[in-house]
């Protein structure tokens, strides 16, 4: 019987130049078979996710819940921001979730995220709405963070028609989406904007400088990786400003000195990701600001790695998420 670290070192997927990670065994096959995706051609990886999307569509489930799209003018109404608006069958409480989607500032939809609303919206028993924000680098920042925050206005301004209370209004994304979800809070709370009840942060992107230990060393772990994370900083802010001085909080929110008055938060992160580390301190930074904070870091995960919805890890990573947001929502 083979001990748990000699267990460890046999599932191990070896990655880049050979370096080996210590991969939850249920997730290292799958690790291993994961593709490199090059993420300096934009029309690539936007093929890429394309075709996962379409995959993942065929198979939805979106049984039990109502979908329909709105479209919701910006401030100054030069463009339409789109909205899915998912309403379960059973809304067991007058709260809901806005959901912002990952994919490094440059890619993702709601349509590659639409199975994933759909569930939050069945699981929880609120309505779900999903924003679709423009994309780097055709709308580099402030594009994808102003039409979140359009879409925040609007519901919360049309709470009483949707059935929400404006006071239960939680904010959730991953990876981009995480990182957006906090600028969104800052930005809500500096404008005096829609209340916030509870920010979500799941392996949230949330620093440009690219200087933490977690950054420095994953440069070939799986679906995120330093290379990916420069290159998705440099299309979001345009080349040559990220670790710039000038960069604003909203668009990297670890840069924020003053996070009192911020709404609640979850953060959760992966132990071989390259993000975690600015994930730990920002869950840290919000605690000594006196903001109620709850972090879970998975051990033998990557970033994304919850795609393998079999593994243990990632029903329990699930399972928590779902759980934080009843309670924040008093569901």
């Amino acid at each position: 019987m083979l001990s748990y670290g000699r267990c460890l070192r046999a599932v191990s997927a070896p990655l880049g130049d050979g370096v080996a990670y210590a991969f939850d065994p249920e997730l290292a096959a799958i690790a291993a078979l994961i593709p490199v995706v090059e993420t300096t051609d934009i029309s690539v990886i936007r093929a890429w996710a394309a075709e996962m999307a379409s995959a993942a569509s065929r198979a939805e489930d979106l049984a039990g819940v109502d979908v329909r799209d709105v479209l919701v003018p910006s401030v100054g109404g030069e463009y339409d921001v789109p909205l899915r608006i998912y309403t379960p069958d059973a809304v067991v409480a007058p709260a809901a979730v806005y959901y912002v989607h990952g994919g490094g500032f440059i890619l993702g939809s709601i349509d590659m995220f639409h199975g994933e609303s759909a569930r939050l919206a069945r699981h929880l028993g609120v309505i779900v709405i999903s924003v679709e924000y423009r994309l780097a680098p055709e709308h580099p920042y402030p594009a994808a963070i102003e039409d979140c925050y359009t879409g925040l206005v609007w519901i919360a301004e049309n709470s009483a028609t949707l059935g929400i209370d404006a006071s239960r209004i939680a904010i959730h994304g991953s990876s981009a989406g995480g990182g957006l979800c906090a600028g969104l809070a800052l930005l809500a709370r500096d404008r005096g904007g829609p209340a916030i009840t509870f920010q979500c942060l799941g392996v949230p992107q949330l620093d440009d400088r690219l200087e933490t230990a977690s950054m420095r060393q994953f440069d070939d772990t799986p679906m995120w990786a330093r290379p990916q994370a420069v290159a998705s900083w440099d299309a979001y802010l345009g080349q040559g400003m990220r670790s710039r001085p000038a960069v604003p909080i909203y668009a990297a929110p670890a840069r924020a000195t003053d996070l009192a008055g911020l709404p609640p938060a979850y953060v959760s992160v992966m132990e071989f990701d390259p993000l975690r580390d600015e994930g730990i301190a920002y869950a840290q930074a919000l605690m000594q600001a006196g903001v109620s904070v709850e972090l879970h870091a998975f051990p033998g995960t990557f970033h994304g790695s919850g795609m393998v919805e079999q593994a243990s890890v990632s029903r329990r990573e699930a399972d928590e998420l779902l759980v934080a947001l009843r309670r924040a929502l008093a569901l």
